[in-house]
């Protein structure tokens, strides 16, 4: 009590929240991007998985300035440890769409079902929940209600990934593809409800956050 009533009396580092919020804004952009590839002509989907991998590489520099602020930091305004794990949260969640990207590329998914669509469409709501969460860390105290009520809808966002990817296993083995596009196609499920779980993941230690500071 005493050691966070004296955190609460110095000068903290405060750019960590901007650092999560362009996390967030690089998982929506690399969705979107993911959502076009899906939905593009087989000749022009090279192009839009090289989009992806831009993205992807402009959260890796986020991540880096992140931890690298943290690593120079006296006084950091959340726990470090959250810090570092909300950051790695957030990175993970866009390497895992550069990985749904890749993976469709390297199975030759010629065609994208409606589930694979509507799970990069739930990705999208959720980091868009995200970016409207993480800036409200600025001022815990005062928004507490709204960040839990976000992060309540990106769980409840999860849930329908979930749901999302029983029903796409269920019609793909009721389609009986051959081995490879079967292969493909349920890694490509997998992931993308992977990148659902990492994002409530990233609210699940929001809500870590503003427990401690409440």
């Amino acid at each position: 009590m005493a050691l966070k009533f004296l955190r609460s009396l110095m000068p903290k580092e405060e750019r960590f929240v901007d650092y999560f919020s362009q996390h967030a804004e690089c998982i929506a952009e690399a969705a979107k991007a993911l959502s076009a590839m899906m939905q593009a002509p087989p000749t022009e989907r090279e192009a839009r998985c090289a989009e992806v991998g831009i993205i992807e590489q402009k959260a890796d520099t986020v991540a880096k300035e992140t931890l690298f602020a943290l690593h120079r930091a006296f006084i950091t305004p959340f726990d470090r440890s959250d810090i570092h794990a909300l950051t790695t949260a957030l990175d993970d969640a866009v390497d895992l769409i550069e990985d749904v990207a890749q993976h469709a590329m390297l199975y030759k998914i010629d065609h994208f079902g409606p589930r694979m669509i509507e799970l990069a469409e739930v990705i999208e709501k959720i980091a868009a929940l995200l970016i409207k969460a993480l800036p409200l860390l600025h001022d815990i105290n005062r928004n507490v209600v709204h960040i839990n009520a976000l992060c309540e809808q990106v769980g409840k966002l999860e849930s329908e990934g979930d749901r999302l990817l029983h029903q796409a296993l269920s019609e793909l083995i009721a389609d009986n593809p051959d081995t490879i596009t079967f292969i493909g196609k349920k890694e490509v499920y997998d992931m993308l409800e992977t990148v659902t779980d990492r994002c409530d993941d990233v609210a699940d230690l929001i809500e870590g956050i503003v427990l401690d500071h409440v």
